[in-house]
């Protein structure tokens, strides 16, 4: 397969300075600055709402292909493609969290388990779709 590059749209501005458990960052509230040329490009995100942010895991560099779920040695391997790991094999993570607010450049955010310095590729409005 061929490759292909991406492009932050904002970057994670967040005391959390180091990976840890995701349930750490259940209430915590960090802020997503965006990249200026992409402005425009927000101009109807309302808040609050909840959204989906898809990010890469910038300290990640290899993946393996089985894991401890939750890095716990006392659980059983598992393929990569079964947890949420963040060795994966593009390193990239979707969190749902919720859009408190929006400061012009920067969306205040809760419950975004990314860590300070982590690149944002994406964001999107979260949308359950009832199911008939």
């Amino acid at each position: 397969m061929k490759g292909f590059a991406l492009s932050p749209v904002g970057v994670v501005r967040s005391s959390m300075k180091n990976p840890v458990s995701p349930d750490m960052f259940k209430d915590h509230e960090s802020r997503i600055v965006l990249d200026s040329f992409y402005l425009p490009a927000f101009e109807d995100l309302k808040d609050p709402q909840d959204i989906l942010v898809i990010f890469r895991f910038h300290r990640s560099s290899s993946f393996p292909f089985v894991v401890h779920p939750r890095g716990d040695a006392s659980r059983p391997l598992r393929g990569v493609f079964s947890t949420c790991s963040p060795r994966r094999p593009n390193f990239l993570g979707a969190t749902r969290c919720r859009l408190v607010r929006r400061e012009g450049a920067v969306l205040v955010v809760k419950g975004l388990d990314a860590i300070d310095g982590t690149p944002v590729l994406d964001i999107k409005p979260f949308v359950m779709e009832s199911s008939k």
